[in-house]
């Protein structure tokens, strides 16, 4: 009796795999981007693909210098960009939702009440995500935050503290996935 359900296992497994490289690949990533303004080029290091309830929602993609180290990125000076490639349609006050429940998980009030101005700029600037929507969110040595949809700059701030809290939302303990995290950082 425990064969068919290895098997079943496996098949599943295999099919995940399979489903991923297909997404990836539908993706596109880059495998490396010059950052804006610079000569530095940063290398794709890792990728996940999130699904919720077996449904894909989206590949990220994290690129860093070649030589970074990944678990410590968020509390160093390094570039690094977030890449977000979109499956399905998902609804601005969705994502927004989604950014704040994790931010509070992340923060105590008299932090989040300092974001919150900022945040609420940045969230400003989003739209209803389409399928093939493609975000990015790029740290520069410096700490300014660029957002992009779809290759145009949408969002610019030299706010360090803005650039590592919504950066954290992915790569922080207590983010929106924790799988995503751990993917992307190890």
């Amino acid at each position: 009796m425990r064969a068919p359900y290895l098997l079943l296992a496996g098949l599943l497994l295999a099919n995940t795999g399979q489903a991923s490289t297909e997404r990836f690949n539908q993706a596109n990533f880059a495998e490396s981007v010059t950052v804006q303004n610079s000569n530095q080029v940063l290398q794709q290091r890792s990728r996940y693909l999130l699904e919720y309830l077996f449904v894909d929602v989206y590949s990220a993609a994290l690129y860093a210098p070649a030589d970074s180290q990944l678990t410590s990125l968020m509390s160093s000076s390094e570039p690094l960009r977030l890449e977000l490639y979109y499956y399905r349609s998902i609804k601005r006050s969705d994502v927004v939702k989604a950014a704040w429940t994790a931010l509070n998980r992340q923060y105590d009030a008299a932090t989040l009440a300092e974001l919150k101005p900022k945040v609420d700029s940045l969230h400003a600037t989003f739209k209803d995500i389409a399928p093939g929507d493609r975000y990015s969110l790029t740290r520069l040595n410096d700490g300014t935050l660029l957002l992009q949809l779809n290759g145009a700059t949408v969002f610019t701030s030299d706010d360090r503290q803005l650039a590592d809290a919504y950066l954290g939302i992915w790569l922080r303990s207590n983010g929106l996935s924790e799988d995503l995290r751990n993917a992307l950082l190890n």
